[in-house]
């Protein structure tokens, strides 16, 4: 079995989370979704460190502690706000420890720079490659992964705050930097076209503020790893050991296009650039999204495959697929009955929408969910692109492809 890890997700103590983002619903999710390790997140929080440091047991693998049977590496988002260059830059950061007492010297480093009480991801007045260099200086294992590195608001090349390269950013402490999360609204094919990306460790995470949404996006490792063996892995881009991220379809972020949320706008970046960048609708300037700014700085053609890289695999939620195969929405009653009934019967979400054949899941599954998967799985799906914060829509299935048994009839 493949060994799967979510590094960046949240606890209940950030903002616009969920109130059960605690160990127990982590510790049940991951199990429900066949995930093995999870990252702690919103380890500077002092009330999160001290759950954390009663209830998880630390193990004899290096900086891997346990809850409920599920590995967890102790993790942070930060946000990075501050001004340079004559720009107000905002860019987010995840900061992985060691150890819980590397987690309790870094809050004590960061106090310094913001209120870390205040939310689970703190926002901190240091410059990025000031509090890389402070925080190495404790332990040298400390290492940090830019965060959902495209999005516009809150990332390293965001169009709105952010910088046209990785040494603008980090300058002289760039070298520290082993990898980039692409979030939500990129994945490593757009990522390769930027020949200043080569060297970098591509890594996917779901930015979770529930439970049910850990693992939208992950990292699948051939084996068991621990803290060592991540930092090993991402430094030498190890497509041996990390052997492909689990990506959404770009298209589906928030991000993805260009446009202007409040008057229903959306445009791709010919149409904005066309347009100079201004909403046809009210005459103010759209939010520049990802593949815009990617056009940017890009320097390679679309479909340019860098064959050194771990690779990568789409998918689309299980409950998103059973919602459209039962033509109702994914969170709802039906939906849930369905999910835990197929969990119940094949083990987790990842082993369904990945590991399973395509004669088993037509044999096992529901005609018309296990069609939905195998769509997925052949790209034979369609999107409307997000844009502006607003998440793009996947249908599973094509126009015409409708089920043959509205009931889809249950084993």
């Amino acid at each position: 079995m493949p060994f799967i890890a979510d590094f960046h997700i949240h606890s209940k103590y950030s903002r616009a989370t969920a109130k059960d983002m605690d160990l127990a619903a982590l510790a049940k999710w991951a199990k429900i979704k066949g995930i093995s390790m999870l990252g702690t997140g919103d380890f500077t929080h002092p009330v999160w460190l001290s759950e954390l440091r009663t209830k998880l047991q630390k193990t004899d693998a290096p900086g891997v502690y346990r809850y409920d049977g599920v590995d967890f590496i102790l993790t942070v988002e930060v946000s990075n706000i501050y001004f340079k260059a004559g720009r107000t830059r905002k860019v987010h950061n995840i900061i992985f420890a060691p150890t819980l007492e590397t987690a309790e010297e870094i809050g004590r480093a960061l106090s310094e720079y913001g209120e870390l009480s205040s939310d689970g991801r703190p926002i901190l007045s240091a410059e990025c490659d000031r509090m890389v260099k402070l925080l190495t200086r404790i332990d040298p294992k400390i290492f940090f992964v830019p965060g959902h590195a495209w999005t516009p608001h809150f990332s390293m090349f965001g169009s709105n705050s952010g910088f046209d390269s990785p040494e603008e950013c980090f300058e002289d402490q760039t070298a520290k930097i082993c990898s980039i999360e692409t979030g939500l609204s990129s994945d490593p094919a757009m990522n390769w076209r930027w020949s200043k990306l080569d060297r970098f460790c591509l890594m996917s995470n779901s930015d979770a503020h529930s439970p049910s949404k850990i693992g939208r996006e992950a990292n699948v490792f051939e084996d068991k790893i621990d803290y060592n063996d991540l930092l090993g892995i991402l430094k030498t881009r190890n497509k041996e050991r990390l052997l492909y991220t689990i990506e959404f379809f770009p298209e589906e972020g928030k991000y993805h296009w260009d446009g202007h949320r409040n008057c229903k706008t959306r445009l791709s970046p010919r149409e904005a650039m066309k347009t100079n960048n201004i909403c046809p609708v009210c005459g103010k300037k759209v939010t520049i999204g990802v593949m815009h700014r990617l056009e940017g700085l890009a320097d390679r053609d679309e479909g340019y495959i860098d064959r050194t890289s771990p690779s990568f695999k789409r998918v689309v939620p299980l409950a998103e697929v059973i919602g459209e195969a039962f033509e109702v929405g994914a969170d709802s009653v039906r939906v849930e009955r369905e999910y835990f009934r197929l969990i119940k019967n094949f083990g987790t979400e990842f082993r369904i929408l990945l590991e399973m054949s395509a004669k088993d899941l037509k044999e096992s599954l529901p005609e018309r969910i296990a069609q939905g998967i195998l769509n997925v799985r052949g790209g034979n799906i369609e999107i409307t692109p997000g844009y502006d914060g607003e998440y793009g829509k996947v249908k599973v299935f094509r126009e015409g492809e409708k089920p043959k048994d509205k009931q889809l009839s249950f084993f």
